[in-house]
């Protein structure tokens, strides 16, 4: 669907369908390879190799969440993976799925580890960008200061993010964080979104603010469960016609032409 759409799409390494599997059904479609730093280096160099043989075009690393929080929703509701769904790119004898409920779902566990690496540093993203010549994509920056750092490290393009609100509670809305970051990175590299992004009209103030494209997430998935390949083809449809009318009853020709001087921020709309 986002390959039809002529758009990108960007696969997690905890996906239930391979990277090679994916590949084959979208040859043509842009795809970047969503990736954790693990403690194991070596299942991380096998994931860049894999996307690399298989043509996706970027590696996007989450810098957010090394490790992940105390989620107490996900405990009270005894989320486990259901015993159809695996996930084939880990791909290695030392990492299991084992079953917890005694009904055959299942949850991630490893053999003695954690599989994330909690003191991932910026040595960790030198040792990624040396590994592959892909563009490195850093999802979930949220300050200048850290933005500035992506530049003097070589990255390709970040993606102001959140990760939704469920890793730290409180943190700042990406819409609010992205002009500042805009800035700080003088057009050195790429900045997108992400975030909350749920209409055209989103998609539009992220824009005129300064990023260079916006992700979502739960649309497509609510697309995919109300109708699968189909349903995310509408999502994606629907976004884009929506941010169609937008730039027509702004008066906006081209992408070109949405600047923030479309944009007034929420807290100053009640002085006007």
């Amino acid at each position: 669907a986002a390959a039809q759409a002529g758009t990108c799409m960007t696969l997690t390494w905890a996906a239930n369908s391979s990277i090679e599997d994916v590949a084959a059904t979208a040859p043509d479609g842009v795809k970047w390879l969503l990736i954790y730093m693990m403690k194991d280096r070596e299942l991380v160099k096998a994931w860049v190799r894999r996307a690399e043989k298989s043509g996706f075009s970027g590696i996007v690393v989450t810098v957010d969440s090394p490790e992940g929080p105390k989620n107490y929703s996900i405990e009270r509701n005894k989320f486990t993976l259901p015993s159809n769904l695996t996930i084939p790119n880990l791909g290695h004898k030392k990492y299991v799925l084992k079953s917890v409920d005694g009904n055959g779902n299942t949850k991630f566990v490893s053999a003695g580890n954690e599989l994330f690496d909690g003191g991932v540093t910026w040595k960790s993203i030198d040792w990624l960008k040396k590994l592959s010549r892909l563009p490195i994509v850093l999802k979930g920056i949220l300050t200048p200061e850290d933005a500035r750092l992506a530049v003097e490290h070589g990255i390709d393009g970040i993606i102001v993010s959140n990760h939704g609100g469920r890793q730290l509670d409180g943190v700042q809305a990406t819409i609010d964080a992205l002009p500042d970051i805009v800035k700080a990175v003088q057009g050195k590299l790429e900045v997108y979104m992400d975030g909350g992004v749920r209409l055209g009209t989103d998609v539009f103030k992220a824009l005129a603010l300064g990023a260079r494209a916006v992700f979502v997430g739960r649309p497509v998935i609510w697309g995919l469960a109300y109708k699968g390949e189909e349903g995310v083809r509408q999502v994606l449809e629907l976004l884009r016609e929506e941010l169609r009318l937008a730039m027509i009853l702004s008066g906006c020709g081209s992408l070109d032409d949405v600047t923030s001087s479309y944009v007034i921020p929420a807290n100053q709309s009640a002085r006007l």
